[in-house]
């Protein structure tokens, strides 16, 4: 019965990645150096899954909620796979420069977000 959960989560969570990804992209166009819908949307997908690990960590979080908000939801908002795409395009494009800060600014401030979300 848990994929059931983690099936809608995921298809919430990948129509909210798609619909914010390309608003937030368009509106970006002219002023993000880098793909800046996804940089976002990994970045507060990471803090509300450390929200939502620590709440499941503690017993307040049920195994429903978060097979449908943790599993489904953030894993599919976030995404891995663009993220990747877009760093070998950067990097095909020779802005060598560019696509180490995307990666690495990517990584830290991933960590760093799902830490605050876990300590909140």
């Amino acid at each position: 019965m848990g994929f059931i959960y983690a099936g809608i989560g995921g298809m919430l969570g990948a129509c909210l990645r798609f619909g914010l990804g390309a608003f937030i992209n368009k509106k970006a166009a002219s002023t993000a150096p880098f793909p800046a819908g996804t940089w976002v949307i990994n970045l507060t997908g990471s803090f509300l899954l450390g929200i939502l690990a620590s709440r499941h960590l503690a017993g307040s979080l049920s195994e429903t909620a978060w097979l449908l908000w943790g599993v489904g939801f953030c894993g599919a908002y976030t995404t891995f796979s663009t993220f990747g795409t877009e760093t070998v395009d950067l990097l095909d494009k020779k802005r060598f420069k560019l696509a180490a800060i995307y990666v690495t600014s990517s990584v830290l401030f991933g960590l760093l977000f799902a830490m605050l979300g876990f300590i909140l």
